[in-house]
């Protein structure tokens, strides 16, 4: 199955046709897509419409330099601040980490998205890509942030996503442009990295998000084209049951597979269930890489979004007006300790 991208703020003739296809489960926006939150609505309800099937349409809008949607949104801030918080009070900083997530959700649910890839969860060990995007460099403290994260999304009524598995932290390159190779063995692994995920999963994480990062100790292929990591350790050892994206095939270390249907064809043999192809250049090519291969939608029903208030509701709950108000703290906190990773160009997906 395929997640694509589109183009700009209205669907073109050929992303309606592209819709039509079985293979096609849902829509990727980003920056491209966002004017404002009525036409990110309109955008959204197009999608709907266009298509014979229920649709998954997401974003990443994490917060900080990964934020999609901006003007008429809380500017988020970027999940490394909560750290100094954690530092100073663990209890407090948790729970504002849980009212991050249901605002963040809330907001993107108004607009009628089902899903936001969040929340990130690899360690903050020097990653270009990643930078002030993690919570923190301690294992044990990201999967504290991770299950509270999660639960602040459930409450909002949206699925959580936990990425990059099985951990995109701690080696610095940035696999949009690099190619990235992580020699540590499994068991060093599962002492740092894999921690946060065993946290999500165990609070009930509804995704998981693949790496574009090769393990050679663990498995000769990236994670998202690895059996190994898929099958056995994520779904045997860890129990996962949900659904696993691959992160966007246009991005520079995706390339090993091959061309555009062997990449697709790699993470679906290893047990990716969806495949982002988050460049519009690149869909029409995927369409016709995916004939002969059956779209199984039913494992998607759970990340669909439900209940949200609208816009009207969220914006008269003073709920909201509250949390925008205690995220200060963290926004200002997270100015000084993002200073050397401000400036890390992120790409489409993150």
């Amino acid at each position: 199955m395929l997640q694509i991208g589109v183009s700009g703020h209205e669907l073109t003739a050929q992303e309606r046709d592209w819709l039509q296809h079985d293979a096609c489960i849902g829509v990727i926006l980003f920056a491209r897509n966002f004017a404002s939150r009525t036409q990110a609505a309109e955008l959204t309800q197009a999608i709907r419409e266009a298509a014979p099937r229920p649709q998954l349409i997401s974003v990443d809008q994490e917060g900080g330099r990964v934020q999609r949607f901006r003007e008429g949104y809380t500017a988020l801030p970027a999940l490394q601040g909560f750290d100094a918080l954690y530092r100073e009070d663990p209890t407090a900083a948790l729970a504002l980490a849980r009212e991050h997530a249901w605002l963040m959700a809330s907001e993107i649910r108004a607009t009628g998205i089902d899903l936001s890839f969040a929340p990130v969860i690899d360690l903050g060990r020097g990653n270009r890509a990643i930078g002030n995007r993690a919570f923190s460099a301690d294992p044990d403290v990201v999967a504290a942030f991770a299950r509270t994260y999660v639960a602040g999304m459930h409450e909002a009524g949206m699925a959580a996503t936990l990425k990059h598995f099985p951990g995109h932290g701690s080696i610095p390159e940035d696999t949009h442009f690099d190619v990235a190779v992580d020699d540590r063995s499994l068991e060093a692994m599962r002492a740092t990295d894999l921690i946060p995920f065993v946290a999500g999963i165990a609070a009930g994480a509804d995704a998981v998000m693949m790496a574009h990062i090769t393990y050679p100790q663990v498995a000769p292929e990236p994670a998202g084209y690895a059996p190994r990591w898929i099958g056995e350790i994520l779904r045997g050892e860890m129990g996962f049951r949900g659904v696993v994206f691959s992160d966007d095939i246009g991005m520079a270390a995706a390339h090993s597979a091959g061309g555009v249907k062997a990449r697709i064809d790699a993470h679906l043999d290893a047990g990716c269930d969806v495949v982002l192809v988050a460049s519009p250049a690149l869909v029409e090519e995927s369409l016709r890489g995916m004939a002969g291969r059956v779209s199984n939608t039913m494992a998607l029903a759970a990340l669909m979004g439900r209940g949200a208030l609208g816009w009207d509701g969220l914006l008269a709950d003073g709920r909201r007006d509250d949390v925008q108000a205690r995220l200060g703290r963290v926004r200002e906190s997270v100015v000084d300790a993002g200073a050397t990773s401000g400036a890390i160009n992120v790409g489409d997906v993150a």
